[in-house]
This record gives C-alpha cells, sequence and structure tokens, in this order.
C-alpha cells in the first residue's frame, strides 16, 4: 500500500519518499550547422572560389577572367544553394532527446 504526502508524490509503505522522475520527450530539429560536413564543403568552396579569384589575373597581356563582382556572385549563390540544402535537412528529420533536469 502507497501513500501520499502533502506534496503530492507517492511514497513507499516504509515512510521513505522515492523520487519521482518525469520526463518529457522532446526532439530538436538537426544537427548544429557548425556540426555538418556540407558547413565544412561550403567554407571549402567559398575560400576556393575567393582564392581562384585573387590568382587569376591580367598579366602576360591576358584580361582579367575572373573578377572580383563574378567571385562574389558565386558566393552568393554558394550561400543560396546551402541554405536550401539546410532548410531541406531541418524540414523532415527530428533527432530526439530526453529532457533532463
Amino acid at each position: 500500500m502507497s501513500t501520499v504526502n502533502p506534496a503530492g508524490n507517492v511514497g513507499h509503505p516504509t515512510g521513505v519518499d522515492a523520487p519521482v522522475h518525469h520526463s518529457r520527450r522532446l526532439s530538436t530539429e538537426t544537427k548544429a550547422a557548425f556540426k555538418t560536413t556540407e558547413f565544412f564543403a561550403y567554407l571549402a568552396a567559398v575560400v576556393a572560389v575567393l582564392i581562384a579569384s585573387m590568382t587569376v589575373g591580367n598579366e602576360d597581356g591576358h584580361g582579367d577572367y575572373f573578377r572580383a563582382d563574378q567571385a562574389w556572385l558565386y558566393i552568393v549563390i554558394l550561400t543560396v544553394g546551402y541554405m536550401i540544402s539546410r532548410g531541406l535537412a531541418k524540414s523532415g528529420s527530428r533527432d530526439p532527446y530526453d529532457e533532463s533536469r
């Protein structure tokens, strides 16, 4: 037979109250963005575009085929692609965890 103390917890018949643990089942969206391989691939691609734009120049009588405005356009395109991929990743996956107090 169990007893109920004034706090509303169900106690043991011996009079010693056992701690009552209630855990809620929660979920997160996905991993943090900086923990994913797509983030590091995005950073590598941005650095590669910037380096390529810096090294391709107008030496030896050739025109500048990869100007800064083109490089920033490619970086914007990469950024939009990365944001779309993160949005798709967050839209359908859940990572469950139990709340700990």
